[in-house]
């Protein structure tokens, strides 16, 4: 029994250093963003979480995709696919929450596709899947591009009284 209760305080301290280590999606997401613009800046390109920038995005894709759906060989879609389009993802979607005030990233860690449905809910209550899109950008090309998805989207918010409602917003986090 000694030995039972040993084991599982043991198990206890290890779920709880495990817990404290462990980051968050949404944490993953700001640190993988922030990777990005320091591997794009290796390549003397600079993303500055403008909308503009995303163009350099549909740029590296173009550059680096043989064709839709196909990474050219030894580009750098060649390896680690997956944590590439994530940090790409999280680049996209941090810059149109930049462009957009009062935007928020909707994660959960307990859903074992969280990198993929993680989604931002913008000022007016729409969600948009920015992981997803980038996806969407490497499997069909050009057709799912990311520099109209985030122009159009922060457009057509922009059109509404967001404006007034982000002000609002910023004036309660004050």
């Amino acid at each position: 029994m000694r030995v039972l209760v040993k084991e599982l305080r043991e198990l206890d301290i290890f779920i709880i250093k495990y817990r404290y280590w462990m980051a968050t999606l949404e944490e993953d997401i700001y640190k993988q963003s922030v990777w990005l613009v320091k591997a794009f800046s290796s390549d003397n390109i600079t993303l500055d979480y403008s909308i503009e920038s995303l163009k350099e995005i549909d740029l590296f894709f173009e550059q680096n995709s043989a064709v839709p759906g196909i990474a050219k060989q030894n580009g750098k879609l060649s390896q680690n696919l997956g944590p590439v389009l994530f940090s790409i993802g999280a680049y996209v979607g941090d810059t149109i929450i930049k462009a957009l005030p009062g935007s928020i990233w909707i994660t959960d860690d307990k859903d074992p596709e969280g990198e993929i449905t993680a989604r931002i809910k913008l000022p007016t209550g729409t969600i948009i899947w920015p992981m997803q899109r980038v996806i969407n950008r490497f499997k069909n090309g050009d057709e799912d591009s990311i520099y109209p998805y985030g122009f159009l989207v922060v457009n057509e918010i922009s059109k509404e009284d967001y404006w007034d409602k982000a002000k609002d917003i910023q004036k309660n986090f004050k």
